[in-house]
């Protein structure tokens, strides 16, 4: 497969990078392996997400961010899994948003560029929606990938629920991938503790989020239950 260059405006080639955070640790997994390392269908969960990326026809150059205390077991389990898919690994930051700032920082020339941030533990994204988000991250900015609720939804403020429409209500997955320059404006803010992905930290930076379809099969990894799922669901893939 070749690489998906996209054209922009002014004909030069667009640059594709994948920033794939890997902070988690193994607390809700109820395992002292964090939840990336851990095996689904042979491997461990992270080298499932690479290979993704990898096989995307979008082939973004991938860097993969992890905690300090992690980066020599990882070279270990690629030794030990063969694993050989070129990535460049990044010490990460006290959380979500200084691990991806430091990604971001490490990507030295990011003239028409388009980024994808990915979380480490959405091993069953597929090429396809990889692909699209890069195309439509080229063309409109920005692209955050989601589904719609598929259950009814209330909220609960001051002891008190209330009824919200359905229809209006998305999940928001990843990879949620950007033009270089909407992510260099939004990580020099401040780190705010109402930044829970990237789009807010870029929305709260002025820009408007476009949401593209994603799938219910690209679920994060979080409980015990979810590798077992995710087994399932890659062989939909």
């Amino acid at each position: 497969m070749g690489n998906l260059n996209q054209k922009s405006t002014n004909n030069m080639v667009v640059k594709n990078y994948a920033i794939i955070v890997a902070g988690g640790s193994g607390s809700r997994m109820q395992s002292t392996i964090p939840k990336q390392f851990l095996l689904l269908n042979g491997k461990p969960v992270l080298m499932h997400t690479i290979n993704a990326f990898y096989n995307s026809y979008s082939k973004p150059k991938i860097i993969l961010v992890l905690p300090s205390n992690s980066k020599t077991y990882w070279e270990e389990l690629c030794k030990e899994y063969s694993f050989t898919i070129p990535h460049t690994i990044i010490i990460g930051g006290e959380n979500r948003f200084h691990s991806v700032k430091n990604g971001l920082e490490s990507i030295k020339n990011l003239e028409n560029t388009v980024i994808a941030v990915h979380d480490a533990v959405r091993p069953s994204i597929s090429t396809e929606i990889i692909d699209q988000s890069y195309k439509h991250a080229a063309e409109n900015g920005n692209a955050v990938v989601a589904v719609k609720s598929r259950d009814s939804i209330r909220q609960l403020r001051n002891g008190t629920s209330a009824h919200l429409v359905r229809d209006e209500i998305y999940l928001i997955q990843t990879p949620q991938t950007f033009k270089a320059e909407q992510l260099l404006v939004a990580y020099n803010q401040s780190y705010n503790a109402n930044f829970t992905d990237d789009a807010s930290v870029v929305e709260h930076a002025g820009f408007k989020i476009n949401l593209i379809e994603g799938s219910y099969i690209n679920i994060k990894i979080t409980f015990p239950e979810d590798i077992a799922i995710a087994e399932l669901l890659m062989q939909k893939i």
